[in-house]
């Protein structure tokens, strides 16, 4: 019952040693005390409780009771560290039962070998204990021994094994009332999910056991430490690495189980080094080490002496040494049978080529590379890379690519497995060193082609394919309604001088957290993507006028790959950091010329965009032509303003995420029909002024109702916009700017402005968002989209601003929209002063309305704008993103 109803098993023992038990009665309800104690409280208390338990079943004089205490006792002294005593009670356990009590200590026993890291044993342990509880009838630890089995096979890499027990256990729990057990076996399912490579359903089901748990009212460290494992395969270190801290604070605070700690510990290292805190990840890996070399357990100590590893080379201590300390932790772990094995190889093959210990290195990374032909995906990776290596020592740059275009292949397929944009993202990350290995190469053997080929094929993936549409999930749905209320709520106090309350703002983050949690949960459901990029297609493309320019990183320099007039250009500008940090004192330049009395800053920020045109476009500034320019710039770049650079200023100027991503904008029709929609939402500063004067105008002077649909009279400006849709445009503004509604109607229109408060989220970007009557308007919202509106204007703050994740993939309310059917966005990356937005944006649909296209008729408006510096400093701010 303590598995089954904790909370209530635990009263009745209480209860029954109140009630002056006999010895063996007594010997039952400590143990149970100690059972409770041991999983759910103070490890102290539960061993104080079952050494009680242990005396009593002896004054009893009951043989199977005393064995089965013991066998409960070493469990617990194991979790607490005590790993020879804890063995010592299972020699005494195993000779004073028979039989099926036997069984009973056998597959404890066997827990512990698997807590140990002995396998080898442990698999002997349930091999023994499985026959005679199936003899005897006890489906509850059949099932148990079952699961525990499958749990050693996915320890040792042994998938299809594991899910036959999985599948055999479920049968069986099926049949009792065991719910910790059932919770457990779901558990299971999703660590099999994980290992099998299945990412979605991993966090699918290790989400339903939570919610078991939570029901139980039981502590989930185990599944913490799963789930972080699965986080950090889907790029999430960030997240896993508070969940593991977070874990270890409560765990110390209830006096927990030092086995659990020293895990956690584990896995909070991996998440730190993931995350780029080699520091942090030292520090972990080190408290893991020692608490698992005094506990013995010596699987997981080697575990813990990798990381350890990685992260002293993350923090540039490469020494002979760690070349042997990787190499004997990678045959420690290969004799355990352990899939990280070639992890470990890799890693002393990497350190040993960057000593020029070429011979060493071969040895090590031919061992790695033997995995690239089976396993998981990150387990093949693994070894593309190593091979990669290989290829790149022995001076093959030709195999450094066949290696590194496998390798991303692998990786291609994984990733169009999630069904979320933002996995898909982040998991690129694990690609990195196979496209830098790959960048590289073509530069030195390919020329400029080459290296434009590698640079697209590893740049804005997430956005090749449009996102799996979320689920028509009631649950979600509601909890998006739900979020979406609460935040109105919590705006509404705030805008009144106050601050919502502490119990709102719970409800807010916990509600953020079930919508992303449900939403990484989808399966992608596109195949890879078979259109790979054609450099002489881009070419014909872009003809004799147009320039498209891609920015390539390699070793911290930026590299300008000029195309057009049918070839490919290679330059080379500054450093990226020196460019980094001069854009954010751009930003903050045009953050102080939004409001007036700025003016003598103008100067220093024209002259610091002459700075970056320098460090960014180096001598390509010169070869741009007159014609129109398309920039391509990586993920750390997003935010420089380029119409501020002096060679792009007065030019009719895109920028893409990839020349990929332009080349499909410009092959996007628009949609039949030709609507228009105008949303206006609440509390502009200029009260959206733009959209009252442009519904005058395309209705020729008159008012329309509030959200009204109404048509301008013929010959209107308004119909000589590209498709002009036959009824005239919808306007959307009070009440009718509320989600639903407006989500009605962007969805597949021609045309959309939103003037509305916008807000971006760099801790969790698909939650940025645009402010309707009814709350925020959010990126998940726009991914529900069957096609987003073909061009959209979005003349608000922070709306073209992007988090920078995975490998060089952006996340953010415009990278949402491309991959939807938009095919241009304008946008802003800077704050920008609201009265002088309107007039810019009045003179681009002017543009717009005389045949042009967004980045003609942006130029155009931002060239009949007043020359005073908030003026100018508003029309740097907005970008032409797309082809449209």
């Amino acid at each position: 019952m303590v598995f089954a109803a904790p909370g209530e098993a635990l009263t009745r023992a209480e209860e029954l040693l109140g009630a002056d038990p006999s010895p063996l009665h007594a010997s039952v309800a400590h143990q149970v005390i100690g059972i409770w104690q041991r999983d759910f409280g103070d490890t102290r208390r539960a061993l104080a409780h079952l050494r009680r338990a242990r005396d009593l079943a002896a004054r009893a004089e009951s043989a199977e009771r005393e064995a089965d205490v013991l066998a409960t006792l070493g469990v617990a002294l194991v979790h607490a560290g005590r790993t020879r005593a804890g063995l010592e009670a299972f020699e005494r356990g195993v000779a004073r039962g028979s039989g099926h009590t036997r069984a009973r200590v056998l597959y404890r026993r066997a827990y512990v070998w698997w807590v140990l890291g002995r396998h080898g044993e442990a698999l002997e342990d349930v091999r023994r204990a499985i026959p005679v509880l199936r003899q005897v009838g006890d489906v509850i630890w059949t099932a148990r021994a079952l699961t525990l089995r499958a749990t050693v096979h996915l320890a040792q890499g042994a998938v299809e094994r594991a899910d036959a027990d999985f599948t055999a256990a479920e049968a069986l729990w099926d049949t009792t009332g065991q719910e910790h057990d059932k919770a457990d076996a779901v558990e299971s399912r999703g660590l099999a999910a994980f290992r099998s490579g299945d990412v979605p359903a991993a966090l699918r089901l290790l989400d339903e056991a939570e919610e078991r748990y939570a029901k139980l009212g039981t502590p989930t460290f185990m599944l913490t430490i799963r789930r972080c494992e699965v986080l950090m395969a889907a790029g999430l270190a960030t997240e896993a690495l508070a969940e593991a801290d977070g874990a270890v604070a409560a765990l110390d605070g209830i006096g927990g189980q030092s086995t659990r700690k020293a895990e956690l510990l584990l896995v909070a290292a991996r998440a730190a080094r993931l995350a780029g805190e080699p520091q942090t990840s030292l520090a972990r890996a080190a408290v893991a080490v020692r608490l698992f070399a005094g506990q013995r357990r010596t699987w997981y100590e080697t575990h813990a002496r990798l990381v350890l590893i990685e992260a002293r080379v993350a923090t540039g201590r490469g020494s002979g040494r760690l070349v042997a300390d990787a190499a004997a932790v990678a045959e420690r772990l290969a004799a355990f049978g352990a899939p990280a094995a070639p992890e470990a190889s890799l890693l002393a093959g990497r350190i040993a080529l960057d000593l020029g210990w070429t011979a060493d290195a071969e040895r090590h990374l031919a061992v790695a590379a033997r995995s690239r032909h089976g396993g998981p995906p990150l387990a093949r990776m693994t070894g593309w890379a190593a091979q990669a290596l290989r290829a790149r020592a022995a001076g093959s740059a030709r195999g450094v690519l066949e290696a590194c275009r496998r390798g991303l292949d692998v990786l291609d397929d994984h990733r169009m497995t999630l069904g979320a944009s933002e996995l898909r993202a982040r998991a690129t990350a694990q690609g990195a060193e196979l496209a830098a290995l790959a960048q590289r190469a073509s530069l030195a053997s390919g020329g400029p082609r080459r290296l434009l080929g590698w640079s697209e094929r590893w740049r804005a993936t997430v956005l090749s394919a449009p996102p799996t549409r979320p689920p028509a999930d009631p649950v979600l749905l509601t909890a998006m309604t739900a979020f979406r209320e609460l935040a109105a709520r919590a705006e509404e106090a705030r805008s009144d001088g106050g601050r919502p309350a502490p119990a709102l703002e719970r409800e807010q983050r916990r509600l953020e957290r079930e919508i992303r949690s449900r939403t990484l949960h989808m399966r992608g459901e596109a195949p890879g993507d078979g259109d790979r990029f054609d450099v002489r297609r881009l070419l014909r493309r872009l003809g004799d006028d147009v320039r498209l320019v891609e920015l390539a990183v390699l070793d911290g320099r930026v590299q300008v790959l000029l195309c057009g007039q049918g070839r490919v250009r290679r330059f080379e500008a500054g450093l990226l950091a020196d460019a980094e940090a001069e854009a954010e004192h751009v930003q903050a330049g045009l953050r102080r010329l939004a409001h007036p009395g700025a003016e003598a800053r103008l100067p220093l920020v024209e002259a610091a965009g002459a700075r970056l045109q320098h460090l960014l476009l180096g001598p390509a500034a010169a070869h741009l032509g007159s014609g129109p320019v398309v920039v391509v710039p990586p993920g750390r770049l997003h935010r420089v303003p380029w119409a501020l650079l002096p060679a792009l200023r007065e030019r009719v100027l895109s920028v893409s995420p990839s020349a990929s991503s332009w080349l499909r904008a410009r092959d996007t029709a628009p949609p039949p029909g030709g609507r228009q929609v105008l949303v206006r939402g609440p509390g502009l500063a200029t009260g959206g002024a733009e959209i009252t004067e442009l519904a005058q105008r395309y209705g020729a002077g008159r008012t329309p109702g509030v959200g009204a649909a109404w048509a301008p009279p013929p010959g209107s400006a308004y119909g000589r916009l590209p498709g002009p849709a036959a009824g005239g445009p919808t306007v959307l503004e009070g009440d009718a700017a509320r989600v639903p509604r407006v989500l009605r109607e962007l969805d597949g229109a021609a045309l959309a402005h939103i003037a509305a408060h916008g807000t971006f989220r760099a801790d969790s970007p698909l939650f940025s968002s645009l402010r309707m009557a009814d709350g925020p308007l959010i990126v998940h919202d726009f991914e529900r989209l069957d096609r987003s509106p073909y061009r959209i204007i979005l003349p608000c703050c922070d709306t073209a601003r992007f988090a920078s994740v995975g490998a060089d993939e952006l996340l953010g309310l415009v990278t949402a929209l491309l991959p939807l059917g938009t095919a241009g966005v304008v946008a802003c990356t800077a704050p920008v002063n609201d009265a002088a937005a309107v007039p810019l944006m009045l003179a681009l649909h002017k543009g717009l309305d005389a045949g042009l296209s967004l980045a003609e008729a942006l130029r155009d408006a931002r060239a009949s704008l007043p020359d005073d510096a908030v003026h100018q400093a508003t029309g740097w701010a907005f970008t032409a993103f797309g082809a449209a």
